[in-house]
């Protein structure tokens, strides 16, 4: 069984910076891809980045490009998402989750087999 736990969610300044992390276990993770998505408050669940973990290949929505980076640490089983410039609409709960099988585009929540619990991140103004 897989499991994802999120951390390093906060409230920061817009503009300030806040680095996410995705630690998993239950799996050696190989040609598997992981991804990041968030959700604010009244709004539908958005992607934000993926990688794919054994060539660290990226993918980002068009709002992350220049300001978020996503990263892995094969060592620790670990996923990244550095987020810089930070605004207040990057307001949202933020989740970790991976696709076991990964087949064409990574934004689809529906392809992801497993998912964390989520973190808070508040930009304020």
């Amino acid at each position: 069984q897989v499991q994802l736990v999120e951390s390093g969610g906060g409230l920061v300044q817009a503009g300030g910076s806040l680095r996410l992390s995705c630690a998993a276990s239950g799996r050696t993770f190989t040609n598997d891809r992981m991804g990041w998505f968030r959700e604010a408050p009244g709004k539908e669940q958005e992607f934000v980045a993926a990688i794919r973990w054994n060539s660290g290949s990226t993918y980002y929505t068009n709002s992350a490009k220049g300001r978020f980076t996503i990263s892995r640490d094969n060592a620790k089983n670990t996923m990244y998402l550095q987020m810089d410039s930070l605004k207040p609409e990057d307001t949202a709960v933020y989740s970790c989750a991976a696709d076991l099988l990964p087949v064409g585009t990574p934004t689809q929540s529906s392809d992801y087999d497993y998912w964390g619990q989520g973190t808070q991140v508040t930009v304020s103004s």
